[in-house]
């Protein structure tokens, strides 16, 4: 998220209103707020309310949705200007494919993009048991058409002109089990799922959650190479959960406002490489050295907390399907044209002498359009140091996924 300040608009009287929303739709970093005299009684992006504030900057859905949101609630009594109407409407037109629906995060997932406004069909495909998760999300009335497809035979139809693709499939985690354990029957998995992208949606941009991240992306990215398709804009490891779980225990520990705080996640995506830069916080926080330790563990052992909070019943899969479907809104927004949308994403990169490396990047129509570079500038002892000894790991990951993908082109 972009840590810029914003501006909130209250808006009250009908003679100060198209004033207000011309202001509004010239704001980078806006807020709409409504207060109305009767309740809303319909279900509003993640609660009901009688009083509705969305903060386009921290908010999970974003300033579209508070356009939609807006146009849904307010009286008939307020005459807009349509012009602003226009300016503020988001367009339901991005078709999104979900790959794994079925599974413990797909499910959430698929559920929270179906709420998005931007989304005009949801694919859900799965190699079974989809077809009950597609009928059950369609009664929700939300713009998007809900559409199942089952098993490799209607993988292709998933994917035909898909802006979007996302893909949680493969195994959990389970007790006792490391991100590398998953990497033998996970990479299987996302190889041949980012083969079927390949020639059905080339152009789409690819969302990869299947863990182990920092080796599946890898392997995502020469697959596409093989098929003559990559493109390096469009292809995101999904490590949105550490940036959550990172703001989550700072607000918690600082005793700060959640929707106010905004702390950037560098390296990879398991273990020690996943790095928060806690001194790069916003708004500025101080921490003790037993802080700093506590909460960088805590946030890089945070799916381990979870899975023994589980029991062996399962992994993070509602916490991973909120942050995947941040990432979505973020992607949607950039591509509906929002040129202010920041997310740290795994991606190939050139920040460091690692060929993929997770840090703060801005998303626009074509993808990544920058990397924020400032935020690696500056870094704390400990942080310079962490930073250092994730390096040997992370290679080590990525090399495996490059490798992976080399044998198996082989063998095929």
């Amino acid at each position: 998220m972009a840590a810029t300040s914003a501006t909130i608009l209250s808006i009250g009287t009908n003679a100060s209103l198209n004033t207000k929303l011309n202001s509004f739709s010239q704001s980078k970093s806006a807020s709409l707020r409504i207060n109305s005299q009767e309740t809303f009684k319909s279900f509003c992006g993640l609660k009901a309310a009688s009083s509705l504030g969305c903060e386009s900057e921290s908010s999970f859905l974003g300033k579209h949705s508070t356009a939609a949101l807006w146009r849904r609630h307010a009286t008939s009594s307020q005459n807009v200007n349509q012009n602003v109407y226009k300016k503020l409407q988001p367009q339901a037109s991005y078709k999104v494919a979900v790959l794994g629906a079925a599974g413990g995060i797909g499910q959430p997932l698929s559920l929270l993009i179906k709420m998005s406004p931007l989304v005009s069909t949801l694919n859900l495909y799965d190699i079974a048991n989809v077809k009950g998760v597609a009928a059950d999300i369609s009664h929700c009335n939300t713009p998007s058409k809900v559409q199942d497809f089952t098993g490799p035979s209607e993988l292709g139809n998933a994917l035909k002109g898909v802006d979007v693709v996302v893909i949680p499939a493969g195994v959990p985690r389970k007790p006792g089990m490391t991100r590398d354990d998953l990497f033998n029957i996970n990479a299987g998995i996302v190889k041949s799922l980012v083969e079927a992208v390949a020639d059905n949606c080339p152009d789409a941009f690819i969302h990869i959650i299947s863990n182990p991240v920092n080796s599946t992306v890898p392997i995502a990215a020469e697959v596409l190479k093989k098929k003559g398709v990559y493109d390096p804009k469009k292809l995101f490891g999904v490590t949105t959960l550490d940036v959550v779980r990172a703001n989550t225990f700072v607000a918690e520990r600082k005793n700060l406002k959640l929707i106010d705080v905004d702390v950037p996640v560098i390296g990879g995506h398991a273990g020690i490489t996943i790095l928060p830069l806690l001194s790069k916080t916003r708004p500025s926080a101080s921490f003790t050295d037993d802080e700093i330790q506590e909460l960088t563990v805590r946030i890089q052992n945070a799916g381990t907390e979870v899975v023994e909070a589980k029991a062996g019943a399962g992994s993070a899969t509602l916490s991973m399907a909120y942050a995947a479907a941040r990432f979505v809104e973020s992607s949607l927004r950039a591509l509906d044209g929002d040129s202010d949308v920041y997310e740290c994403s795994f991606v190939q990169s050139d920040l460091t002498d690692l060929p993929f490396f997770a840090s703060r990047v801005k998303l626009g129509r074509q993808g990544i359009e920058a990397f924020v570079k400032s935020e690696l500038q500056g870094l704390s002892e400990y942080e310079q140091k962490a930073l250092e000894a994730l390096k040997t790991e992370l290679k080590a990951s990525i090399e495996k996924g490059i490798s992976f993908a080399h044998k198996e082109a082989v063998a095929a």
